[in-house]
């Protein structure tokens, strides 16, 4: 992965030297000479990292790195002067400069702050990640034999460099393979970077993924990185994408064959180097014969095809998988785990779960947080039969309490049935989008 440098000085020497040693350590160098000729690049792209010389014509270094960390809050800036003196250093860092060098350069102290700066970058991207799968429901939970032959698959496939297409009907656990294909393979010290592409409006799509400069549309005041640019050199997991417009299709086919593409608004290509793990619940050979689904796109993408099992596949792990959701559950609302009677977990064990592992989450989640009594039994699992729920389920001091566990069980059934798709919970319950999450705030319902 070729990281992006802008070196910003009106020496054409300097910028010739730091050209050539950028250049043999493997980074794309671009030069200018001036910060409004800086301010203009990053109008049309962004970098890494920018060497900005303090004393510039025009505005100088100072004001140029205020206006760039206002415009790309997340850009690495070194400062170099050959007039340097505290004031200049303190101001330049209280304006976010990562470092302060000074002139006559030193070009191996110069490439050594530049490695520092990027590695630094990388160390920010790899904790978020790291923070990511350190979460709970990111586990692969089960020992049953369809589980054993998935992970065998993950093992096999992960270390190579061939895209993914995870087949699985909603709920089944798609991310979590996807994350493991990334955990396992050469690139797991980058980031996993993931996007769905039913959750994000058509209009606003390309600029998700690739990215836009400032200016690009009305309310582009900022340039911004897309998904394939944050994934340079790392993961890309397109979720749901048999819901990708054809127009979109195409941008992400060129890519694929290409490995660049340009953000919106932008004429200057980025080059990438990003492995595709995509993911559906649609059977994308009729989705081509619809029309719906470009074929080049999805011999593109189905080069290692895996098929995720439905948990009525693999009933055996349900006792394994509802201990598991107990222990995090009740942690993370401070009780005590509850206890599954050997009935409760015969019921779940005969259920279909026709909303996968996603429904026996909000199953077990609903239980730790309703469920009066330590002994859960199976009359107390009234959502896996026909019948009403007992009076003795749910004991309330007060009119509010009830309704308010009625409204949360009601917007977590409501989720499932959506996939977890905001939008598409709020359609389904006739609401606004902002008002079901002020309530999913106020009924602490986490949105995952």
């Amino acid at each position: 992965m070729a990281h992006s440098i802008l070196v910003v000085d009106d020496e054409p020497g300097i910028r010739q030297s730091l050209t050539g040693i950028l250049e043999d350590e493997g980074f794309s160098v671009s030069t200018v000479a001036s910060g409004e000729d800086c301010l203009r690049a990053f109008e049309k792209r962004l970098y890494s990292c920018v060497l900005l010389d303090v004393w510039l014509p025009g505005i100088d270094g100072l004001d140029t790195l205020a206006r760039l960390k206002t415009s790309s809050p997340d850009v690495c800036v070194i400062m170099i002067s050959g007039h340097a003196n505290i004031e200049t250093a303190v101001r330049a860092t209280k304006l976010g400069a990562f470092d302060f060098i000074e002139k006559p350069l030193s070009l191996e102290k110069t490439l050594l702050v530049v490695k520092n700066a990027i590695r630094q970058l990388e160390l920010e991207a790899a904790n978020s990640e790291l923070q990511a799968q350190l979460e709970p429901e990111h586990a692969m939970i089960g020992e049953s034999m369809p589980m054993r032959a998935l992970r065998q698959q993950i093992a096999y496939a992960a270390p190579t460099s061939g895209r993914v297409l995870l087949y699985g009907e909603s709920g089944v656990g798609k991310e979590l393979v996807a994350r493991a294909l990334h955990a396992q393979s050469k690139r797991a010290s980058r980031p996993f970077i993931e996007f769905n592409c039913a959750a994000i409006p058509e209009d606003l799509v390309e600029s998700e993924l690739f990215g836009h400069v400032r200016g690009a549309f009305t309310g582009a005041t900022q340039a911004k990185r897309g998904k394939f640019e944050r994934a340079d050199g790392a993961t890309l997991f397109l979720d749901e994408v048999g819901d990708m417009s054809l127009k979109t299709q195409a941008k992400v086919l060129r890519i694929l064959e290409e490995q660049r593409f340009e953000p919106v608004g932008s004429e200057s290509p980025v080059s990438v180097d990003v492995r595709v793990i995509a993911a559906t619940n649609k059977r994308l050979e009729a989705e081509i014969e619809r029309g719906l689904f470009r074929a080049d796109l999805f011999y593109r993408l189905n080069v290692i095809p895996f098929e995720i099992p439905p948990l009525r596949e693999r009933l055996e792990d349900v006792p394994l998988l509802v201990d598991y959701f107990n222990r995090i559950f009740s942690a993370a609302n401070k009780r005590t785990p509850k206890q599954f009677s050997p009935n409760a977990i015969e019921r779940m064990q005969n259920y279909n779960w026709p909303g996968n592992v996603r429904e026996l989450r909000n199953t077990i989640e609903r239980v730790i947080i309703m469920h009066s009594r330590q002994l859960v039994v199976a009359d107390d699992l009234p959502i896996l039969s026909a019948d009403s729920p007992p009076a003795s389920s749910y004991n309330f001091d007060s009119y509010r309490e009830a309704a308010e566990a009625y409204e949360r069980e009601y917007i977590l059934r409501k989720l499932a049935e959506a996939d977890g798709n905001i939008t598409r919970t709020a359609e389904l319950m006739g609401i606004d989008r902002s008002h079901l999450y002020r309530r999913m705030k106020t009924l602490d319902i986490q949105r995952s």
